[in-house]
């Protein structure tokens, strides 16, 4: 139970909100996370003191999220949770580790989110070379040797890219990059033609220039034959759907959930729903699953932000998708839950979704 008159644990939130931020992601995001505080809060809050999330809009802004995170330190928060974008929280994390602040990263999935090691940051998203090393797998199990990439200029984008590379060029594949950032939706169907590629890769931001993009290649009859893929998740979401129809539908892209919920997964997974008035995607459950994370961290090391950042290493918690649990990983520079699951799964053209490949 709750105390009467207890003062709040703060507990910060970024969370992207606004254009040019994916919306739809934040709004999952931030579904996921109020859900989690509402039942902690719901069974007596950490020693009967309520968490209080105070959440930022990062708008897909590094430097607005750096901001906020020197916002949120100074309102005294005991640790800082979210974020959606990659490069947007690989800037708010340097300036957690800056402040002494933990961070813990829900959903940004750029192996290098910091610059050097540090014991502030954690993370509960697989890192990108473990998930789009997956990709390839995917990619090369299907018969496409040589892929095209429409890719705009990004740290994400670009780590991306040379993950599939090392990946792919040992087994006999072949990466050609066609940039989406100076040739328009027709040009870059011309390109493609031209390449040869078997399958193309969305490596670009959504709506714009990705929706396009799926529907000049679905009109051109050169390319009909032609596998687009969305490694970074982009058909995920009801947006995606709503906006392409049809020429949604079979697009393999890389999903964060298991083959089957547990009854914990169950359970959020009807409240998410209710509460979003549609399906949950794997972004909700990443923000439930931190609160679950940063709530075991304070019952049992405290408020206080020197023992928070100690506590990822003890971390041992039943979420959603399975148990929690962080360790060092090669190449990676925070606290990583080193095996959350991983699919490969598309639109099914009959409705729902169908697994293409998934991690064993």
């Amino acid at each position: 139970m709750i105390t009467q008159g207890s003062p709040a644990v703060g507990l910060g939130a970024l969370v992207p909100m606004t254009r040019p931020g994916w919306v739809e992601a934040g709004q999952h995001l931030l579904a996921g996370l109020e859900l989690a505080v509402r039942e902690v809060n719901a069974a007596g809050g950490i020693g009967g003191r309520p968490l209080d999330l105070v959440v930022r809009d990062t708008a897909a802004d590094p430097r607005r999220a750096a901001a906020a995170v020197d916002e949120l330190a100074d309102l005294g928060v005991a640790t800082v949770v979210g974020e959606y974008h990659s490069v947007v929280a690989r800037s708010a994390a340097a300036r957690a580790d800056a402040l002494g602040l933990p961070f813990l990263c829900t959903s940004a999935v750029l192996d290098g989110l910091t610059e050097r090691p540090t014991d502030r940051v954690a993370r509960i998203a697989p890192a990108q070379s473990r998930g789009w090393q997956l990709y390839a797998d995917f990619l090369l199990a299907e018969g496409h040797r040589r892929i095209a990439v429409a890719a705009q200029a990004s740290v994400y984008w670009s780590s991306g890219i040379r993950i599939l590379r090392e990946s792919l060029q040992p087994r006999g594949g072949t990466v050609v990059t066609l940039d989406a950032t100076t040739l328009d939706p027709a040009a870059l169907c011309d390109e493609l033609a031209e390449s040869r590629a078997t399958a193309v890769l969305l490596l670009v931001g959504t709506p714009e220039p990705a929706v396009p993009i799926v529907q000049a290649v679905r009109r051109d009859e050169r390319l009909s034959q032609v596998m687009i893929g969305a490694p970074a998740g982009q058909p995920e979401f009801a947006e995606w759907a709503a906006l392409l129809g049809d020429d949604g539908t079979g697009i393999p892209f890389l999903r964060y959930l298991p083959a089957e919920l547990g009854p914990l997964g169950v359970r959020v997974e009807a409240a998410l729903r209710e509460r979003l008035g549609e399906a949950p995607s794997f972004v909700a459950f990443e923000g439930y699953d931190a609160i679950v994370v940063v709530a075991d961290v304070l019952r049992t090391h405290g408020a206080d932000r020197a023992r928070i950042a100690e506590g990822w290493s003890t971390v041992a918690v039943d979420g959603t998708r399975g148990r929690i649990q962080f360790s060092r990983v090669p190449g990676i520079t925070v606290w990583q839950w080193a095996w959350p699951p991983i699919q490969v799964v598309d639109r099914h053209p009959a409705g729902g979704f169908r697994v293409r490949h998934s991690a064993r």
